[in-house]
C-alpha cells in the first residue's frame, strides 16, 4: 500500500512537471500567456485601423509575435503606411512595428 502511494505521488509530480514545461516558451514558440497577449494586441490594432475612416478602406493585415506587430498589405501613399504604423505603435504592449505595407 505504501509503495503504491509513493508511485502515485511520483506520477502526479511528473505530470505536473510535464504540464509546466509544456506551457513554457522557447526561442521559436510562445508561452500560452504571450500568445494571448499577442492576440489582444492584434485585435486592438485591427480594431483601431478599422475605426479610422481613411484606413478602413485598405486591406491591411496585422500579425503579432512577442509584442512585435507586422503590418502587410497595399496602400496608396507613404503617408497612409506611416499612419497605420503610428496607430500600431501607440497600442499598449507593442514593442516594435515592422511596417511592410506596400505603396501602389
Amino acid at each position: 500500500m505504501r509503495k503504491r502511494n509513493i508511485v502515485t505521488c511520483c506520477l502526479a509530480f511528473l505530470l505536473l512537471i510535464g504540464t509546466i514545461i509544456g506551457c513554457a516558451s522557447t526561442r521559436t514558440t510562445e508561452s500560452t500567456g504571450a500568445f494571448v497577449d499577442d492576440s489582444v494586441i492584434t485585435t486592438k490594432v485591427k480594431s483601431l485601423i478599422a475605426a479610422d475612416d481613411f484606413l478602413k478602406s485598405f486591406q491591411i493585415s496585422v500579425e503579432t509575435y512577442k509584442g512585435v506587430v507586422q503590418l502587410s498589405g497595399f496602400v496608396d501613399t507613404p503617408q497612409t503606411a506611416d499612419k497605420a504604423g503610428n496607430i500600431a505603435k501607440n497600442v499598449n504592449g507593442v514593442k516594435s512595428v515592422k511596417n511592410n505595407l506596400i505603396v501602389k
